[in-house]
């Protein structure tokens, strides 16, 4: 671009995490807020001084001053907002998931390709210290050959917006399934996924889904398999979002939201010997700051709460989503201003978003194979 960048970001609910690491990042001029309640804006842009501020997104769109959006907005809306940011010439940052209907997925990488505007979905899941730790394993080969993976990722969604209500828990499967798509770099080709347990009759209205969990098998593009396993309500469980990776000579397993990951070492043994020696031990995910340009450093440890009287979950958990959330800021500006497709493009957003698509689409035809769209 040759300049500095102008972005505003879009709902400042959960939204307003972000604001104050854009403020922070040294390759961004200016900062807009858009909410649609004049309190919250007024609330927010005072605290963190910042004056620029639509409380409607079309005018904030139709702003030419504005290079990039961020949305972090109802899931219903992604698609149309996303559409409607591309077509105005902003570069767009959406939250997950990237949309509900594969014909969106489609229509916003034909935009995407077309227009030469930079997307980025904005999946925690893949910036976490957990999972940048196993990237690097991966990276120096300590898995040897990867044999399987595993993710999962239960909420509880009670009370939350009324679009949550019965939401179909595959349609919000990225956060379970991005880990093992991205260390792979493959897309899933074909899912068969079953539906358990019971929903509430008022809990099936908005979507016709009958599950609270949903549990799928992938086929990947490399042969490998993976599954994953999602719930939104009336589950027992604390919130988590886990993934495992288990290789021939080392595996990765995370387990539990607050807890270090396991590490597990398998050696030889003499040939006398039924089978092979093993170690697990548990492991500090590794913060990397040093991915990050210094103003932005803090950030994966500062808690930026939007909203102190009620903080996301996701803000509890260190800088929020595990000290992804600078990371993500920071691909995103340097895509735009590189001029370069980001880490979580069109093309991978749509191919990590379809195979939670799909999977419920084999979940209501009782676990019958599905194939996943290849959007390359």
């Amino acid at each position: 671009m040759g300049r500095k960048l102008n972005l505003a970001v879009v709902g400042l609910r959960f939204g307003g995490a972000f604001p104050p690491i854009y403020l922070a990042h040294p390759e961004v001029a200016r900062v807009a807020i858009c909410d649609r309640d004049p309190a919250v804006l007024a609330a927010y842009g005072d605290r963190f001084g910042i004056r620029e501020r639509f409380t409607d997104v079309k005018a904030l769109l139709a702003d030419p001053a504005w290079d990039a959006v961020h949305l972090v907005t109802g899931i219903p809306n992604h698609a149309e907002l996303t559409l409607a940011a591309m077509a105005a010439g902003k570069h767009c940052a959406c939250t997950v998931p990237m949309a509900t209907r594969l014909e969106d997925l489609a229509a916003i990488v034909a935009l995407s390709k077309k227009s030469g505007l930079r997307y980025m979905m904005m999946e925690t899941a893949v910036y976490t210290t957990q999972y940048l730790h196993a990237r690097a394993m991966h990276a120096r080969g300590e898995f040897g050959r990867v044999q399987f993976l595993r993710g999962a990722h239960y909420q509880d969604m009670e009370h939350w917006p009324a679009y949550w209500l019965g939401l179909p828990p595959m349609w919000y499967a990225t956060h379970a399934l991005s880990p093992l798509l991205a260390l792979q770099g493959v897309w899933a080709q074909r899912v068969c996924c079953f539906g358990s347990g019971a929903m509430r009759p008022e809990l099936q209205k908005i979507y016709g889904n009958p599950f609270p969990i949903e549990t799928a098998l992938f086929r990947l593009s490399n042969g490998l398999a993976a599954e994953a396993t999602r719930s939104l309500f009336q589950t027992a469980h604390a919130y988590l979002e886990s993934f495992h990776v288990l290789g021939e000579k080392k595996s990765f397993e995370w387990h539990v939201e607050n807890e270090s990951p396991i590490i597990t070492t398998m050696e030889p043994n003499e040939a006398s010997q039924r089978g092979n020696r093993v170690a697990t031990e548990p492991v500090q995910a590794e913060d990397r700051k040093d991915l990050l340009p210094l103003e932005l450093r803090p950030f994966t440890e500062a808690h930026v709460v939007p909203d102190p009287q009620s903080p996301h979950q996701s803000i509890k958990q260190g800088g929020g989503h595990h000290g992804s959330h600078p990371h993500l800021a920071h691909e995103f500006v340097r895509s735009v201003v590189e001029g370069r497709p980001s880490a979580i493009d069109a093309v991978t957003a749509a191919h990590w978003t379809a195979a939670g698509i799909c999977a419920h689409a084999s979940a209501m035809q009782d676990g019958k194979e599905v194939a996943v769209p290849d959007f390359s």
